[in-house]
């Protein structure tokens, strides 16, 4: 990303067509994700969840041995860990596109980023959670 110091002001038409660039590939990449199927599952592999690659629920299947073996308190939590690892792989494709954003740059440890709430609550919000 460019950096614009005193006397720089010609250079501010190159960096909106920048951020502007920056801005499409976000687009497109949220279009790519939303298009994109992500599957997951519990440690069994009897619940299978699949989630969009915004993390939007589509479906869960559950195996009938998993209704037959399990009582429903471990039925609730292999359908909660399927779905869990379907939104963790969901957003291992969403780090891709913010690489492609930051130049290939390693992101910086979600511990220490100041926007992870705002992130997460994004994601909570409108479906996409």
């Amino acid at each position: 990303m460019t950096h614009i110091g005193a006397g720089d002001e010609e250079d501010l038409p190159r960096l909106f067509r920048e951020v502007e660039r920056m801005a499409d590939t976000f687009a497109d990449g949220m279009r790519e994700l939303d298009e994109r199927k992500v599957t997951g599952a519990d440690s069994s592999g009897r619940v299978v969840a699949t989630v969009t690659g915004s993390a939007q629920l589509l479906q869960v299947r559950i195996d009938p041995r998993a209704m037959r073996d399990l009582d429903h308190v471990a039925l609730s939590q292999a359908v909660l860990d399927a779905v869990g690892a379907a939104r963790q792989a969901a957003g291992e494709g969403l780090e891709e596109i913010l690489g492609g954003l930051n130049g290939g740059r390693p992101q910086p440890d979600p511990e220490d980023n100041p926007f992870a709430r705002y992130f997460d609550a994004f994601l909570r919000e409108d479906g996409h959670g």
